[in-house]
């Protein structure tokens, strides 16, 4: 049995405005989603607040959880750890407090039902890209 050493976790420093989110599928193939990033505490605190849809997703960094508190629709979210591995995924409603998880870094939210359809679940792998 082999152990798979992970490397050393690449710093990021995004920054607010727009990017494209790569999932990457267990069989191989990936799937290429627009994705807002929101970095500064102004922008991660608005989140998707006030929204009545969502083109894409947002990527909200750093971050460990989430609420729904005054959210007009229902949202995917993945919490995902320092090498962008998915650590869980969860549909919650509006008005909704989300457990915080330990490992989590950053947080990804769509949605309802969007995260199903890229094939995004426990265990995948993201990855993001910024021009």
């Amino acid at each position: 049995m082999e152990l798979r050493r992970r490397e050393k976790p690449v710093r990021r420093k995004w920054r607010d405005g727009r990017g494209m989110l790569v999932v990457h599928r267990e069989d191989g193939t990936s799937v290429s989603v627009p994705l807002e990033i929101a970095t500064s505490y102004r922008a991660r605190t608005k989140g998707l607040l006030g929204r009545d849809a969502v083109d894409g997703a947002m990527l909200l960094s750093p971050a460990g959880g989430v609420h729904t508190f005054r959210m007009r629709i229902p949202i995917d979210v993945a919490y995902l750890d320092r090498h962008l591995d998915v650590i869980a995924v969860r549909t919650m409603a509006p008005g909704r407090l989300g457990l915080p998880r330990l490992r989590s870094r950053h947080v990804l939210e769509a949605e309802a039902g969007a995260m199903a359809g890229w094939g995004l679940g426990d265990g995948a792998r993201v990855s993001v890209l910024v021009p």
